[in-house]
């Protein structure tokens, strides 16, 4: 799947063509390229509902997902810009329904990563027949990430008023977002 190119402050930031970008499965070994932006997405507290007090192994255990989910990272010359983790919202009757989360490294933001991964767990969810992909908790103030959800054809199907703790904004709604999978 071709990267695609990113409006940023009304300049487009494309990936550059000679260099090679590729989305694949993680393995253990990419945690250590991957904590470094996890823990500090963690810490700002601005788009995750996750635990302060993550270690790099507790962390381990909420971003590597066994299957039948599976977690992905974006590399650029071997250097991990991001990351994302797909499969299944709910177990057993819910199991239907798929769900996301992904993280972009800071140096990296602006340059369509998000999208890259975003566009690739899209396909990911109806290469695998769910019937669509439901957010649970967007939080209201990610601007970028709601944008980018909306583009993609997600739809706010409801808002939790002050449901989440913003260290910027104070109380906050949480969106739970919408897309359908489902072929006519």
């Amino acid at each position: 799947m071709p990267l695609p190119t990113r409006r940023h402050h009304g300049a487009f930031i494309p990936f550059d063509p000679g260099v090679p970008v590729t989305i694949r499965l993680a393995v253990e070994d990419d945690w250590p390229g991957i904590w470094p932006f996890f823990s500090a997405t963690v810490a700002q507290g601005e788009t995750y509902a996750y635990p302060l007090d993550l270690t790099p192994e507790t962390g381990r255990e909420w971003w590597l997902a066994p299957p039948p989910s599976a977690t992905v990272v974006l590399e650029e010359e071997g250097l991990i810009l991001g990351s994302a983790k797909m499969g299944p919202n709910r177990p057993g009757h819910g199991d239907h329904i798929g769900t996301a989360s992904f993280m972009v490294a800071p140096s990296a933001r602006g340059r369509g990563v998000g999208r890259a991964l975003a566009e690739y767990a899209v396909q990911w969810h109806r290469e695998r027949d769910f019937h669509g992909i439901q957010f649970n908790a967007v939080v209201a103030t990610n601007t970028v990430a709601v944008r980018l959800w909306r583009d993609l054809g997600f739809q706010i199907i409801g808002t939790v008023p002050d449901a989440f703790r913003s260290p910027a904004h104070g109380l906050v709604g949480l969106h739970v977002m919408y897309l359908p999978l489902s072929r006519p």
